[in-house]
């Protein structure tokens, strides 16, 4: 069985209001030590620790170790029930799955009891170790609470420095800058508004608004707050709880320059790569000029004769040619045509041939082809042709 009762009721009541903002589910550890609460907001950013002793307590009995899962919002909605001077006292059997809270008028006129359901939450609890960090202040809780405020209205981070100088927390944002010191005055006349600085190297931190407001509602726990930071380690914040025990949260700090380098760097890469997409290879125009045919280069012509001795005539037949130009020349060469490049040369075969303008004749021809006329004139045929010039051919009658 568990069961503990609390003379002082509303601090119970400001420990959950200071809670339910930044952890909805949490297990509550009861032990014979005290009672104990470790949860990690959403976002897996901010850590918060509570520690209740068992001294603290008008009466405190457990018999076991037990977890209590319970919402954050459902319990303050119970502890709300509880007037500010009421004693609460919780309560828990053995073996089952509800919680029970009594609350009790200062005179005992009036008792009221709430039951509510508790809940099976999978949680780690993380060994934090013991550290000594390089900078701790010590502060007015009302004077950090102001100063997160006031800063939150500017910009969404804070950059909290400690140096010799004191503590400076600034911020920045779209309608412009903030900056606040608070220097270390120990010699105050009350002690509780002094601010304390032990610090072995100074350490400059940055960190987000809208948790260091949420750390500053624990503010009515205690008139003083403890900063604790040091480099690369996260930051403490700490609320001493009378002399029964402290809430503390742990908040990870914000790289700034790290993810603004890396994020210029992932700018400076896309924006070359774009660019590399965007340019497109120079192309230059295809000038042509026009030139006068080359004689030895102008048109490849292959004429195969093949004689018809029951003919009258001998035809010249079967030609091919490829043409680039409408101007034809004859040249001497080998009875097979020579290439050279798209254009082809017309060479001298047996017969020779003469060429005469558009027109050209055939003189002895071998062989002789058995034919009542003497005279072999070009007619034109259909060529193959690579060209959208006409080729003509020569037929032989």
């Amino acid at each position: 069985m568990f069961e503990l009762r609390l003379v002082q009721g509303s601090l119970l009541k400001k420990v959950l209001e200071s809670l339910k903002d930044l952890v909805n589910d949490a297990n509550f550890d009861c032990s014979a030590t005290g009672f104990s609460l470790q949860a990690m907001d959403s976002s897996h950013v901010a850590l918060v620790t509570l520690l209740l002793r068992s001294e603290g307590f008008e009466h405190y009995r457990c018999d076991r170790n037990i977890t209590m899962g319970m919402n954050m919002g459902n319990m303050a909605k119970m502890l709300k029930c509880a007037g500010n001077d009421d004693i609460i006292t919780i309560k828990a059997d053995d073996g089952t799955d509800t919680v029970t809270f009594m609350f009790e008028s200062p005179s005992q006129d009036k008792i009221a009891d709430f039951e509510m359901k508790l809940m099976d939450i999978d949680s780690e609890h993380l060994g934090i170790p013991e550290t000594e960090y390089e900078a701790i202040v010590r502060m007015p809780s009302a004077e950090f609470a102001r100063i997160c405020k006031d800063l939150s209205t500017i910009g969404d981070t804070v950059a909290i420095s400690v140096s010799k100088e004191g503590v400076g927390f600034s911020t920045r944002g779209d309608i412009g800058t903030a900056n606040t010191v608070c220097r270390q005055n120990t010699s105050v006349d009350n002690p509780e508004n002094a601010t304390v600085i032990e610090m072995e190297q100074s350490v400059t931190q940055t960190f987000a608004l809208r948790y260091m407001n949420s750390f500053a509602k624990a503010t009515p726990l205690a008139n003083r707050v403890t900063i604790s930071m040091s480099s690369e380690l996260p930051l403490v914040v700490e609320y001493k709880i009378a002399e029964m025990g402290y809430l503390r949260f742990y908040l990870a700090p914000k790289i700034e320059e790290e993810e603004e380098i890396a994020g210029q760097a992932e700018t400076g890469n896309r924006k070359e790569t774009e660019s590399k997409l965007e340019k497109k290879p120079e192309v230059k125009p295809m000038v042509v000029e026009e030139s006068e045919p080359d004689k030895e280069n102008q048109l490849k012509l292959e004429i195969k004769f093949e004689p018809k001795t029951n003919s009258e005539a001998n035809t010249l037949g079967e030609t091919k040619c490829k043409v680039e130009s409408d101007v034809y020349t004859l040249v001497e060469t080998k009875p097979e045509a020579e290439s050279n490049g798209d254009y082809c040369t017309l060479v001298e075969t047996k017969p020779e041939a003469e060429s005469n303008g558009d027109y050209c004749t055939l003189v002895e021809t071998k062989p002789e082809a058995e034919s009542n006329d003497d005279i072999c004139s070009l007619v034109e045929s259909k060529p193959e042709a690579e060209s959208n010039s006409e080729a003509q051919v020569m037929d032989v009658e």
